[in-house]
């Protein structure tokens, strides 16, 4: 029988998230994502309305993310552009996520992969 995890579970991104917004208080807002199915988590992403891959990378450089740590990928839609990035800060595991609109002119037709 699985154990049903207390809020006292999600302490360590609940940490993290207090430290983020002390240490970067001026840094755009993401949208954050805490699970009790991973509890040491803390997934801040940022959609084309909070600034997209701008607010990604703001967020990458404040938390000393190499560069050639991200990953960068096109959605299956060829219209949505990804950048995921992860990293630990104050006990927690970061996971960060932009998304962009692909230009019409670097999008692939459908059917070709």
């Amino acid at each position: 029988m699985s154990e049903i995890l207390t809020l006292d579970a999600l302490s360590a991104p609940l940490r993290a998230l207090r430290l983020l917004t002390l240490a970067f208080p001026d840094l755009p807002a993401p949208v954050i994502d805490l699970s009790s199915i991973y509890p040491d988590r803390l997934a801040l992403s940022f959609h084309l309305s909070q600034g997209g891959f701008a607010a990604f990378e703001a967020w990458r450089a404040a938390l000393g993310i190499d560069p050639a740590a991200v990953d960068f990928h096109v959605q299956c839609d060829h219209r949505t552009g990804v950048m995921t990035a992860q990293t630990e800060y104050g006990g927690a595991d970061i996971e960060l996520t932009g998304y962009t609109q692909v230009p019409a002119s670097a999008q692939m037709p459908a059917g070709v992969a």
